[in-house]
């Protein structure tokens, strides 16, 4: 008979169905279980669920006091995947928060930024450790951060969200600019962005802006889409099945408590740029960054620079150590990697959305930047986020 299966996941998180993905993955390879989604978390709260079926594990992204008492006393194995302090005996797979900060520092060192800072909740673990990690990195490259950190009432609604404008716009103010700014998750970052846009301070020119989670959903519908640093949720899902395999058939695992390193950052508009103070750059930039996948030219951009183009030409290779023309394509090929990274499109399809009329020469141009073919790079990807 098959093992009995319930898994407690809210779908509306993009990390949950990633979670999933992973638990699939495992099942395909090693026996069916029959599963039963409850997307609505019942589970958590209401005994029932468990007291009147018989389970043989139980897999949880939302678990609770409640529910870890009520499958102790039922014997039911229970792996938890919630990012929050373990329950003891009680296996938990959880993001590597201090690692995520740790990237997300480096990320923005890498691009010149001198001024750093973080925005997260004080009152949850996870982001503390994000915090952390931020700071030990930046410090580890010589450099302070600023913090902002608030209470998180846990249940976002667009009055939370507008009370943080006020907060968060008297500490973008406050901040020397170029200054480069990671939040705890996409949720703040966006917060970020638009504190930014309501007094007029230009993203990512003057604040460059990173999330975490890389919550695909979240960092398209900001403007500028936001970079973000990818957990690996698909991984978590599938050693969480390994675990309560493990349990299931009486043995115990070697870690109660098991951190999943992130991906990478995956790199948009909101940081893709060095901290640059000069104005002539920054309006160029700004303009490279918002059309450089529409085919556009260096005259183009002069134009819009009000400048000549010898004197863009020396302010770029001056500031960046790259010409106009080579910054357009350096993020026409972060474009290249983003959909990539995200999307199933065929080759032809990228070219046509990153500015490309042949599709050869987007490949080309491709592995000589990049050291790999648009294949290759995206046959790594799906390795790095396969069990």
């Amino acid at each position: 008979m098959r093992p009995q299966i319930l898994l407690i996941f809210d779908l509306q998180f993009e990390e949950c169905v990633l979670m999933l993905k992973g638990v699939a993955n495992y099942e395909r390879s090693h026996g069916p279980w029959a599963s039963f989604l409850d997307d609505e978390m019942k589970a958590e709260c209401d005994t029932r669920w468990l007291t009147n079926k018989h389970w043989d594990g139980i897999i949880s992204r939302h678990t609770t006091p409640a529910l870890v008492r009520t499958c102790t006393e039922l014997k039911i194995p229970l792996v938890d995947l919630n990012d929050v302090p373990s329950y003891p005996g009680i296996p938990k797979i959880r993001p590597d928060n201090v690692a995520i900060g740790h990237l997300g520092a480096e990320h923005l060192v890498e691009r010149g930024f001198t001024n750093l800072a973080f925005c997260g909740f004080k009152a949850d673990g996870w982001s503390c450790e994000r915090r952390d990690g931020f700071v030990e990195a930046a410090r580890l490259a010589g450099q302070n951060v600023e913090i902002l950190d608030v209470n998180y009432p846990g249940d976002v609604d667009p009055f939370w969200d507008e009370q943080q404008l006020d907060e968060l716009t008297t500490w973008l103010r406050s901040l020397p600019k170029p200054v480069g700014v990671m939040a705890c998750n996409d949720l703040r970052a966006q917060q970020v962005i638009n504190a930014a846009h309501k007094v007029n301070l230009l993203v990512p020119e003057e604040i460059a802006v990173l999330g975490a989670n890389n919550d695909l959903m979240r960092c398209e519908l900001v403007y500028p889409n936001l970079s973000s640093v990818a957990t690996n949720s698909t991984r978590s899902g599938y050693l969480a099945a390994e675990t309560l395999d493990l349990l299931m058939r009486g043995a115990r695992p070697e870690s109660f408590d098991v951190r999943i390193d992130p991906i990478e950052v995956v790199a948009r508009q909101s940081t893709d740029l060095f901290a640059i103070k000069d104005k002539t750059m920054a309006s160029a930039l700004a303009f490279i960054r918002e059309h450089a996948c529409k085919g556009i030219t260096v005259d183009q951009v002069v134009q819009h620079a009000a400048a000549s183009r010898s004197l863009l030409e020396k302010k770029f290779r001056e500031n960046l150590g790259l010409s106009p023309h080579a910054v357009i394509r350096k993020m026409q090929v972060a474009k290249i990697k983003q959909l990539l990274f995200e999307t199933d499109y065929p080759l032809k399809k990228i070219a046509d959305l990153t500015g490309f009329e042949h599709v050869e020469y987007m490949c080309v141009l491709f592995k000589r930047t990049s050291g790999k073919s648009p294949g290759e790079y995206r046959k790594r990807h799906q390795a790095q986020t396969r069990p």
